[in-house]
Formats: C-alpha cells, structure tokens, sequence
C-alpha cells in the first residue's frame, strides 16, 4: 500500500508544482468595467467570454454600472444569474422609490390627493432644504441587496475573494474616491448615483455621486490596486445625445455625465499599453436609459468579447487551475441563515414601532428577502426617510437583522404645494393654488399639524391636528377646521342664469382606526354652517344660514394601484351624517374598480348619495356632472336628493412616462348613467340622463392631466381640459 501511496503522493506534488508554476508565469491581470447607465450590462456578456476561455482575473474596478457588474461578479455571481437578474428586473418601477399606491398609508394618499409630491420642502434648523435628488434609490438599493445575496450577511469589501474598488466622486470636493473596503452595496450605490437623478450617498463622511464623473474608466488603480501587468479595459461610455434625443430626466443627466467623463475616458485609453487588451462593444442605438434592453446589451459585449478571443486566449490557464480559482471566487454555497434577533436602528425622532408595525420576519426563522423588501418599502411609504435599508449581522454567535431607517435630512416640517388648471365648455375655466406647512413628529407617537390655504377660483385656510394613540399608529384622534368660500352656479337645463358664492365654516372632532394599509375608518361629531349669497344671475336659492351639526361616522378603504388612472384594484366608501339640528341624515356610498386586460383596463365606478329620512338641505345637496361623473354636464349642473350615477370604461394604455416618472397615457371610453330621484326645488326635475365621455389622460408628477369630451342624448354637451391636483 505504501509503494502504491508514495508515487501518487510524488504525482500530487509534481501536479502542484507545475499549477503554481503556471500561476507565476502567468501575467497578473487587472479588469476594469467602466460606466454607461444601462449599456453596461454589455459587461456580463464580456465576462462570460472571460469564464468560457477561462480567463483568471487578480483583481477588478469598476464605475457606475461597471460598479454593479464588478461587485456582483467579485461577490461570486455568476454572469448568467446577473444576465437572469437585471432581465427579469421592472426598471420602470425600480426607478420609483415609492411603494405602489396600494401600499401607502391613508394619511399619505390623501396627502398625494392634494398636493404635488415633488413639491415637497422641508423645514428645519437650517431653514428651506429641498431634496438633492428626485429619487433616493430606495428600490434600486434592495435590489443590489438581492443581486448579491445580502440575504446570507453583510458583503464587506475587503472580505470578498478578489480584490475590488468601486469608484465614486465627492461632490462637495470634486475628489475621486476609491472605496476598498465598507458595504460593497453602499459602494455600488453611491457609483450609480446620477447627480440630480439620484440622491447623493452619505457614505463615510462624504457625499458621494457617479464615479464617471472624475474616472469612467479605471485603469490606474488596477495598476495600483494589484500590479496589473496586464489590463482588459471594457468601455461602454455613451456618446454624446443630440439634441432631439435629450427627453426625459435621466437623459438630461446622462449628458451631463457624459460631459465631464469624456475628457477623463480619454485619459485613461491613453495609458494602455500595447500587451493590454482593449474592448468596445457596438452598442449603438442602445442609450443609458435602456435599462429593459439589458439582455441585447449582453449580446453585444459578448460578441465584441469573441471579437478579440484571440488576444483573451493568451491569458488562459488549464482546466484545474481556473477550476481552483473559480472556486475561490464562487465561495462555499451559503444558506439562508435563521433571523435570532431584529433591531430597528439609526432612529432619532421617529418611534421605532411606526417601522416595527410592518415587519413580518419571524425570529428563528430564514430571512424571508421577498417579504422583508415589500415590508421596508411599505415603511419608506410613511414619508419619514430618505431611505430604510437592512443588513444581517452576526453578533455574538446570533444573526441580528438590523433594519436602518434614515430620516429625512431635509425634514421633520414640510412646506407642499397643489395647483389645478381646470377649463370646461360649460363651466368656464377655474384656477387655484394651494400651499401646506406640515409639522410632523410633534410627540413620541407622531402628532402632526397640518395648516393649509387656497387661494384662486375657490379660496379658503384649514387646520388638522393628527394624533395617533398607540406606538403603532393604529387608533388617533384628530380635530379638522376648515373656512372656505366656492363658487356654486345654478342651471336650468343647459342654461347657466346664476352663480352663487358658498361660504362654509366646519369643525369636525373625530376618532378612528387605521385598518392596517386597507383604509381609515372614523366616528366624531361635525358643526358646519353654510352661507349662500347671489353673484350674479337670478336669485334661485334660498340665501339664509344653514347651520348644522350632529353625528358622522365613515370608512373608506382603497386597494387602486394609482391615485388617478388606476390599472388594478377598488375602492370603496361610505359615510354618513345625522344632523341634531334639522330633520335629515345624508348617507354616500362610492364604488369604484379597475382591471387590466393587456394594454386595456377595464373600469367601473356606482355611488349614491341622499338622505336616508328626510331631505337634504337645499344650500348643501347631492350633485352630479364633471368629468366622470356624468361627463356631459357641468359640474354640479345636476342636484337634489337621491343622486346614484354610475359607468362603465374602457381605457387604452398607448404610452409610458418617461423612466423616473410613474404612470402612463391612456386613450380612454366612458358609458355613463345617472339619475336624480328627488329634486329640491321648482329648477329641477327629476329624470334619468347619461353620458358618452371620450378623453385622452395621463398621471404625471404634476397630477392627472386629461382631456375630453363628453355628450348626452339631451344634448348637453361639455369639454374638458385639467392639469393639477384635484
């Protein structure tokens, strides 16, 4: 037995000899990716030519999206799992830092209701600060958590097998900033993040942005980082837009980074030397912000991979030795190890509770990924952060989630805006201009102050404090007061004789429960008083005081998936008032859905709204008209008591906004019918009516914008133009 083990032994030594051999005469190789937005998944094809013609590579750097390919492959990821990865991603929505509509809060749908969300400033010490970017990178950092397996532990720099650096730039210094070691997904992120696109990252003291900016390309700190004797520089760079391209936010940024990263691309091509091997692939028609087309940009560096096979075949090693490394780089399969413990941390005014009320991650189990992801965006939902990111620790022989909530800087107090350009045939044209100042965090259980004015077509000023219960947020109270003056006109059939003003002072008093991200049901009591005074026209109304007060309870919950064209989902709600002081109770019922159908969706919306005894005041009834709400009549053209209206529609979805912006353009056909049961004075008459309404619409960041047209068999007739926040 020993004759036998001895020459294996002599074998064994001789076969390691000779690989470590190979490994010394064998030139050290640096790999640098450089950056070019979505053109740099070409990367993933380059490296799968490097994996077939077993090309070992002794250490990397990578810029922007060169960054994410570097550390994912440094990370062990495979290139076919990268290319699986960034195909299956939904970019549109990853460059959404919110959650869907249907995973907001009440409080923040409303809010979104009423004002512009990119109108926010925020308050503080320092005075007005705005955001630094429109998106944080909310999504796009869960993903990169995701891509390299964050789900197992933190992914230091340093730890990883082969030695990376991920290039960014300090923004406040212009400075080129190396990052060796840290968060390899914090790393990754600051790379991409586009100045003005994206937020800057506060990352070790520095706010850090794009690489490309000071070294799109980063030959030089592979000759630093491990002595590259030979470099494979992959450039991907965009070329400069022409004018007629630049359309969207993302392409403004791309062009500015192009700017300034072309003379420091140009720079760097010219230190090759002539052993290194230099790879441009033909991307050609594929632009920074074709994010969807990651699996053709693959293709092509593939392709232009293969085209210098030759040169990349030179620097092969045999079967064994790349099957050594390989193995080095892929690391031991890792499960998904148990959750002992969850730590909310970083938190300075908000309650820790507000997040831990989303959390579903059970302890001594696997960390759920998927679950945890939609959990922290349902958290960023809340409005508080800049963004909520995690990392699996091990402490003391435990695996601790720590969840990292970053409040906003430029907060706790907000300044917000809404506007509405409304024009119809019928109705004239209407303007207003609304502005909030919204202080939040008031007390350890969140009590907000929200003061607001309007002034326009329609003027009035308004004060809610918000005040929730429980750490939780579940149960509140809130007292809203409100003083507004409207114009009311006044039709006979088609015929506008007068225009009232309606001025309306109300206090309500309410408590309520938030039905977890479902609704918001409440119960209080209201004391309102109206006051009609004619304009112009002929006096048609009653024009004494209206004074009421009583009971009001409603619910309302809203599963739609957006606020104004929604793709998918209902709402529904109801509320009723029972006035102590005159003989009637007004109850309202709204039901409204929507189902996709390809690129149709299908919609329907019924409501009713009367008194369930007596009748509603004259000065304060139910209406219908407006745009989908018996489209061929003014707004409030038709009134009385017993109101119900409902439709049908169809809506074709002919177009995207832009990356970064959510929503969509829709070509949209309504079939309407409404009825007026009892009418409540001499002007009206009871009937039935409908409504054929054909408009085209979209859900921009400046609200819905629509036109349309809509026409009734009694030969009303309206238009409609709306830009704003109804």
């Amino acid at each position: 037995m020993r004759c036998g083990f001895l020459p294996a032994l002599g074998a064994l030594i001789l076969a390691a000899g000779t690989t470590l051999a190979l490994a010394d005469e064998r030139p050290r190789l640096g790999l640098v990716l450089g950056g070019g937005g979505a053109r740099g998944a070409a990367h993933i094809g380059v490296l799968e030519v490097l994996e077939q013609l077993r090309v070992p590579v002794d250490c990397i750097a990578g810029t922007s999206m060169g960054a994410l390919v570097a550390g994912a492959w440094a990370a062990g990821v495979a290139p076919a799992t990268m290319r699986k990865e960034l195909t299956s991603a939904d970019w549109k929505d990853m460059f959404q830092d919110n959650p869907g509509y249907d995973d907001f809060n009440y409080r923040n749908k409303r809010l979104a209701q009423r004002y512009l969300p990119a109108s926010e400033t925020g308050v503080n010490a320092q005075g007005l600060r705005s955001q630094t970017g429109v998106l944080s990178g909310q999504k796009i950092k869960l993903f990169f958590n995701q891509l390299v397996h964050a789900d197992t532990g933190e992914r230091p720099i340093e730890s990883l097998p082969v030695p990376l650096s991920i290039i960014a730039t300090d923004i406040a210094s212009g400075e080129r900033v190396v990052m060796r070691e840290g968060s390899l997904t914090q790393a990754m992120q600051a790379s991409m993040s586009v100045p003005g696109l994206m937020a800057p990252l506060d990352y070790g003291g520095r706010k850090l942005v794009d690489g490309g900016l000071v070294d799109n390309l980063p030959i030089r700190e592979v000759r630093e980082r491990c002595d590259a004797q030979v470099v494979i520089a992959v450039n991907v760079g965009s070329p400069l837009l022409k004018a007629s391209d630049i359309g969207g936010l993302l392409s403004v940024s791309t062009q500015m980074v192009a700017i300034l990263t072309e003379q420091n691309v140009t720079q760097s091509l010219a230190s090759l030397k002539t052993a290194d091997i230099y790879i441009k692939p033909d991307l050609n028609g594929l632009s920074a912000a074709d994010f969807e087309r990651s699996a053709e940009a693959a293709d092509r560096g593939r392709s232009a991979a293969q085209a210098v096979a030759a040169a990349l075949q030179r620097l092969s090693v045999d079967e064994a030795t790349y099957a050594t490394w390989h193995a080095n780089l892929s690391g031991p399969a890792v499960d998904r190890p148990l959750v002992d413990a969850v730590v909310i941390a970083g938190l300075q005014k908000v309650n820790p509770e507000t997040v831990r009320r989303y959390l579903q991650q059970q302890v001594d189990q696997p960390l759920d990924t998927q679950g945890l992801n939609r959990d922290l965006l349902r958290a960023y939902g809340d409005g508080y952060y800049e963004r909520v990111d995690y990392a699996l620790l091990r402490q003391r022989e435990r695996n601790v989630l720590r969840i990292m909530p970053t409040e906003k800087s430029w907060g706790p107090d907000y300044i917000r805006l809404g506007l509405n350009l409304n024009s119809s045939l019928s109705g004239g044209s209407t303007y207003s201009l609304r502005a909030a100042y919204q202080k939040t965090w008031l007390n350890s259980l969140g009590g907000e102050l929200l003061f607001s004015g309007e002034l326009g077509s329609d003027t009035g000023l308004a004060a809610d404090w918000y005040q929730p219960l429980d750490p939780a947020q579940r149960f509140f109270v809130e007292a809203q007061g409100a003083v507004r003056r409207e114009n009311a006109p006044v039709y006979i059939g088609q015929d506008r004789l007068s225009t009232y003003r309606d001025n309306v002072s109300r206090l309500d008093l309410v408590g309520g429960i938030n039905i977890g991200l479902l609704g918001q049901a409440r119960l209080g009591w209201r004391e309102e008083q109206r006051t009609i005074r004619m304009e112009t026209g002929f006096e048609m109304k009653p024009q004494e005081p209206l004074r009421t007060s009583g009971w009001l309870a409603s619910i309302e919950l809203d599963q739609l998936d957006q606020l104004h064209f929604p793709s998918r989902g209902w709402l529904a709600r109801a509320s009723w008032f029972e006035s102590s002081r005159q003989d009637y109770s007004r109850v309202m019922l709204d039901l409204n859905g929507a189902y996709p159908m390809g690129d149709w969706v299908l919609g329907m919306r019924a409501s009713y709204e009367g008194s369930t005894h007596g009748k509603l005041p004259e000065q304060d009834p139910a209406k219908l008209g407006g745009f989908l709400n018996l489209s061929g009549f003014a707004a409030g053209q038709l009134y009385g008591d017993k109101l119900s209206y409902a439709h049908v529609r169809g809506e074709r979805i002919v177009g995207r906004m832009p990356l970064g912006l959510r929503g969509d353009m829709r070509l949209g056909v309504a079939l309407e019918v409404g009825r007026v049961a009892v009418p409540l004075s001499e002007f009206n008459s009871p009937g039935t009516y409908n409504s054929l309404l054909l408009y085209a619409g979209a859900e921009t960041s400046f609200g819905p914008v629509y036109v349309g047209l809509g026409r009734s068999s009694s030969g009303a007739a309206n238009a409609y133009l709306f830009i704003g926040t109804p």
